[in-house]
């Protein structure tokens, strides 16, 4: 996983590293979701901002508070299923590499 905000992908792209690995995180986590058994109540919510989440990576560097608030609806869903809990934790570690919002 790229870490540090001052590396550069491998692959020659000039594509941000911080927007690979939400990508990355954010897939993970749909899959997991998508294997995951059990029904419960948010996870219609969950997939939906998952979605929006990738939409998100897909298309460049994403606005900071839509990304923060895609985290707190995901997390507040899914939260609770354990079998998750590091799919998500890397999901919100990709976030947090985007650092806090610049004023404007």
């Amino acid at each position: 996983m790229l870490r540090s905000l001052g590396q550069r992908p491998v692959t020659g792209s000039d594509e941000d590293p911080r927007v690979a690995e939400l990508r990355t995180a954010v897939s993970r986590l749909r899959r997991e979701l998508a294997a995951h058994p059990a029904e419960f109540p948010d996870r219609v919510v969950a997939e939906d901002e998952l979605a929006a989440l990738a939409a998100m990576a897909a298309h460049g560097i994403p606005e900071i508070p839509r990304l923060r608030r895609s985290l707190l609806l995901v997390a507040g869903a899914i939260g609770s299923v354990s079998a998750l809990a590091r799919a998500l934790s890397d999901v919100r570690s990709a976030v947090e590499l985007f650092g806090e919002p610049r004023p404007r």
